[in-house]
């Protein structure tokens, strides 16, 4: 499909967002596909406004009716799924096939925030005095800002914004600069499905173009109780603060750093397949992408060779147009992205066993596209220069002799995200599942990839926040403790405390 058509499509009200501030490219080809005018600061505040008045409107819709909401907007997704998944891929440069793959966790996360609609739980806590009744209840928090990264440009806002919604809150989505159509085509469909809803207020997701500058307003803002941000440590590192600064909460999804173990007794069948998607897997454009492989020493050589050969096959016949079902690494978001790993290869290189790839392609084709071989990278022991995260195909293998050894490697960068662990020894699993410092440590699967049925975030300089399943919900409302008396004397005082007069 021509990607006007595809915008007119997805994106009818276009030309109302249409100016000369922002100028949107594909990175499968570097070809311009809109010029956008960002929100200024004054449209920004005006917009925190019309989210604190929906707020305190849908507040008081019950959460069954809320959560029917988020339900018919799922039904939207999945009308609008193919068009969906083709401007993800469009705008962001990931396959088709992963393109597809947001879009249904969109769905899935829809589905997941129905059921919890009816089951936003508090407590009933035994009480230490006759005749009272303590409880624990949830209450709405207010308007959620939310700000995405360009790599899932609308599975995270979803993480986010469905829960929020069932929740009882308001959202501000500020996407990433380099992805904001997706955003725009989201918006508009829930637009579509909250005018037919009698209970939704209006205003009840907006959404914010701009850059630093907007979400630098989001952020500051005390009208806006919870800020969700993804994207680079870099950035939380200045959203955090801001937002403790005026007491708000930040929920941070930010870098990581994941590696996976490879045992003596790994199934290698297993590990090289959940090797190469975690590495080379959009573009290695994941949070979660596996940067770092650490192999027992007796397995390091064979698994150096299989990876290289892979590495070759991919490099030859599966990078290209991330539209074609035949392609499995598609481009780097940017020049940007490809510098980065330019950089990074020439500082590890003095250190490197041998590296394989790393080099431009496609450029005689795509001479405004940034595709790259994937690079792998051997080593004799980790070096400080891998302990930054570099956001492209650039994997670092290296050894280690005892499962000790492996866990001190993996902990020892400051990231905390995504690590995994390939052993048919259970022993060696639960040794790592109990001292691995990441949010997610898994067993025989790789480091990228989620269900939202689990609470999705890390530890360390990830910043500690958890998104989609689990009691993240919890993020997006308050906590009230109450107690009622129902007695008819005088009620007692905490603590057996005696204040006669």
């Amino acid at each position: 499909m021509n990607p006007q058509e595809l915008l007119s499509r997805l994106i009818p009200n276009l030309d109302a967002h249409r100016g000369s501030d922002l100028v949107v490219t594909s990175p499968t080809d570097g070809s311009e596909l809109a010029t956008l005018r960002v929100d200024s600061i004054d449209e920004v505040n005006v917009k925190i406004g019309k989210a604190v008045s929906a707020f305190e409107a849908w507040r008081d819709v019950p959460g069954p009716v809320r959560g029917e909401l988020v339900r018919q907007f799922g039904q939207s997704l999945r009308d609008h799924k193919e068009n969906l998944a083709a401007l993800v891929t469009l705008e962001c440069g990931k396959i088709l096939e992963e393109g597809r793959g947001e879009v249904q966790e969109m769905i899935d996360i829809c589905d997941f925030a129905v059921g919890l609609s009816r089951q936003l739980y508090g407590l009933t806590i035994a009480s230490e005095r006759p005749n009272h009744v303590m409880q624990e209840n949830w209450l709405p928090l207010g308007p959620v800002g939310i700000i995405s990264a360009f790599n899932f440009p609308v599975a995270v806002w979803a993480w986010n914004s469905c829960l929020a919604l069932v929740c009882g809150d308001s959202c501000l989505w500020k996407p990433s600069e380099k992805t904001p159509l997706t955003a725009l085509a989201v918006q508009h469909l829930f637009v579509q499905v909250a005018e037919k809803f009698p209970q939704a207020p209006a205003n009840l997701s907006q959404v914010i173009i701009g850059a630093f500058e907007q979400g630098n307003a989001l952020v500051e803002d005390h009208r806006v109780p919870l800020i969700s941000a993804t994207g680079s440590t870099r950035m939380g590192r200045a959203v955090g603060p801001k937002v403790a600064s005026r007491f708000g909460r930040a929920l941070l999804e930010l870098g990581g750093n994941n590696a996976m173990i490879i045992t003596p007794s790994a199934d290698l069948g297993i590990a090289i397949p959940s090797i190469l998607f975690g590495s080379v897997g959009t573009a290695g454009q994941r949070c979660t992408s596996t940067r770092r492989v650490i192999v027992h020493r007796s397995l390091c050589q064979q698994v150096f060779d299989t990876l290289k050969s892979a590495y070759h096959q991919i490099g030859a016949t599966k990078i290209g147009d991330p539209m074609e079902a035949s392609t499995l690494v598609g481009p780097l978001i940017d020049g940007l992205a490809y510098d980065c790993m330019v950089q990074a290869l020439d500082r590890i290189r003095p250190e490197a066993k041998e590296i394989v790839g790393g080099q431009r392609v496609l450029e005689d084709r795509y001479p405004n596209g940034f595709y790259v071989h994937p690079a792998l990278v051997l080593l004799d022991k980790q070096s400080d220069h891998v302990f930054s995260e570099t956001f492209a195909p650039l994997t670092y293998v290296i050894p280690y002799d005892t499962i000790q050894e492996a866990l001190s490697i993996h902990n020892s960068v400051p990231q905390g995200l995504s690590s995994a662990i390939m052993t048919t020894d259970i022993r060696e699993a639960e040794y790592f599942k109990r001292y691995s410092d990441c949010g997610i440590a898994n067993v025989n699967i790789g480091t990228s990839g989620a269900e939202i049925g689990g609470a999705f975030g890390g530890e360390k300089e990830t910043g500690g926040g958890r998104e989609s399943g689990s009691d993240s919900w919890k993020a997006y409302m308050r906590r009230q403790t109450t107690t009622t008396y129902f007695g008819m004397d005088r009620p007692a005082l905490a603590q057996g405390i005696k204040f006669d007069v």
